[in-house]
């Protein structure tokens, strides 16, 4: 069976009965119908003082078209940790309805690993995405009054940076020109969408401790500079009071639950190739005082995703893990071999050994962070025995376990071998968990550092305006930040073609881009994009709704 008809068959639990199990009493639920809730803000202020539970990760291997499964894993062990005792809940980012619709890339998991209601988790949910779009636009819209009432905040029209988003991949959006149309549209500029979850009101979002600081942050946006490039902010034109009441219900996390009627938390989705890639802090939060085990995600490999969890949201919410579980399956290992797509279901120990060297990198930019690792082996029914044993091997070899894992299959059952593991590697916790470089270092070494230590890169260039903007940042106080790379998934350099674990390559700055709220500076290499387009024949041409009203053809 597809994703779809296995969650449309399952028999979802009332939420309320799914909140009990984390002693959260009905009063503390705003409901969605029968099987999603939002928990209120003031509950959780209330258990604050509670001692916090184990916090894990996990991540994957650099992604292929093989695919990986770090969704299905993140709900497969939570599931497999219930099953041995643990009292466990999974912390998931919200899927965009532009890769639904793209290139069929949902956030639910897969097979007898999913969060449920599939569909309304990848198609709208609860409407958290669209109130982040629409803050993010009213900030658009009040700057662009602002402007054209008088303009008393100085803002040099030519130097506005603050872009407007749209959660769906549309390219013709990319670079645009507003308020054509004559003096009474406003005073005609070029402007440009990325798709909402690369916007700063999403990182805000999931940055945000509450909705005060949330309303601080929101304050700080810096939207454009002036004629002598001072940095004008969103406080000028009075708009993180109005854009934190669009965003105020939004704030509270999402409760779901998983095929096996075990909590979930789905807040906020920022994608690691182009945003810090996290779920929301006050879900991760809200989580560790409600479990003894929290299990989060972060996005696409552990390049992109994790290194973005340690030295961003880490530094910036005070949290450590206590355990990294790093996803792979033989399949994509043997196309890091080089092994063509549909080849893979054939045993070919020498590419799957060539292709560990990505596995290899992975592991050893974790332990750097003073982390423990456990390898899952997201077992695909084609893997020989031979192959998953020679994965173990190597691992060992690390001084890492792995551990075959079957929970597409077999939902949590088929991932308490992993769940055991992961318990005792999370009680004995990090050894000294340690940022890849510290505050006050500057930006340019920032970059380099991550792009050095982590990608293996011989170096970093920019041509001389983008490094005079990164000097322009240090000196307007900004050096700081953490800086959030945006870099193709696909490769540890910003080559996609480059598989396994490049070395000596070059990483080329194209762009800089300041999230002030956010608290971190963008850094865009090679050819990424911050707003998506659709494929050739995207997976939207197949979505339909059946003859009884039921969703098809979304995965």
């Amino acid at each position: 069976m597809s994703d779809i008809e296995i969650a449309q068959q399952a028999q979802l639990k009332p939420i309320s009965e799914i909140a009990a199990k984390l002693n959260i009493p009905a009063e503390a639920l705003a409901p969605f119908g029968n099987t999603k809730a939002k928990v209120s803000l003031d509950f959780i202020d209330s258990i604050q003082q509670r001692p916090d539970g184990k916090l894990i990760l996990v991540t994957a291997i650099t992604p292929t078209p093989a695919g990986e499964g770090k969704t299905t894993t993140s709900v497969g062990l939570t599931d497999g940790l219930n099953q041995i005792g643990k009292k466990s809940l999974v912390c998931l980012r919200e899927p965009s309805l532009g890769p639904c619709f793209g290139m069929k890339g949902g956030a639910a998991g897969g097979g007898y690993a999913q969060v449920v209601p599939m569909e309304d988790i990848n198609l709208h949910f609860t409407g958290d995405f669209h109130a982040i779009t629409s803050a993010h636009n009213l900030l658009s819209a009040l700057l662009d009054n602002h402007i054209y009432w008088g303009n008393q905040a100085g803002f040099d029209t030519r130097r506005v940076v603050w872009r407007r988003v749209v959660d769906m991949n549309d390219r013709a959006l990319r670079q645009i020109t507003s308020s054509l149309g004559g003096v009474t549209n406003g005073y005609p500029r070029e402007d440009g969408f990325d798709i909402t979850v690369a916007s700063e009101v999403m990182a805000i979002f999931c940055l945000a401790k509450n909705a005060k600081d949330l309303q601080q942050r929101l304050s700080r946006i810096v939207l454009g500079y002036t004629h002598d490039r001072k940095p004008v902010r969103a406080a000028a034109v009075s708009a993180p009071g109005p854009m934190t009441v669009l965003l105020k219900d939004a704030l509270a996390p999402n409760l779901v639950q998983t095929l096996e009627h075990n909590p979930a938390f789905i807040h906020g989705g920022p994608f690691a190739n182009i945003a810090h890639g996290c779920n929301s802090v006050i879900a991760t939060r809200a989580a560790l005082k409600l479990a003894d085990y929290v299990v989060t995600e972060a996005g696409f490999g552990a390049d992109l995703g994790a290194e973005k969890f340690f030295n961003i949201k880490c530094r910036s919410a005070g949290l450590t893990p206590d355990a990294v579980v790093l996803v792979a399956t033989v399949r994509a290992l043997k196309m890091h071999g080089g092994v063509e797509k549909p080849d893979l279901g054939k045993e070919n120990l020498p590419a799957l050994k060539d292709g560990c060297v990505n596995l290899v990198r992975h592991i050893e930019n974790i332990q750097a962070f003073g982390l423990p690792v456990v390898v899952a082996i997201n077992r695909f029914s084609a893997d020989s025995d031979a192959e998953m044993a020679a994965v173990r091997d190597l691992a060992a070899g690390c001084g890492v376990t792995a551990i075959d894992a079957e929970h597409w299959d077999k939902g949590g059952a088929g991932a308490v071998q992993l769940a055991r593991e992961v318990a005792t590697v999370a009680q004995r916790g990090a050894r000294k968990f340690t940022p890849t470089y510290p505050d006050d270092m500057p930006i340019w070494e920032k970059i380099k550092s991550v792009a050095t230590q982590l990608y293996r890169a011989e170096d970093i260039i920019a041509d001389q305006k983008i490094r005079n903007h990164i000097q322009d940042l240090q000196n307007d106080g900004f050096g700081n930040l953490p800086v959030c790379i945006a870099k193709t998934q696909y490769s540890f350099s910003s080559d996609p073609s480059l598989k396994g674990a490049p070395n000596g390559h070059v990483l080329p700055i194209r762009e800089v881009r300041l999230s002030a709220g956010a608290g971190f500076v963008v850094v865009i290499c090679g050819d990424i994009m911050t707003m998506p387009g659709l494929p050739r024949t995207p997976a939207a041409n197949q979505i339909r709704l059946g003859a009884q009203g039921e969703v098809e053809g979304l995965f």
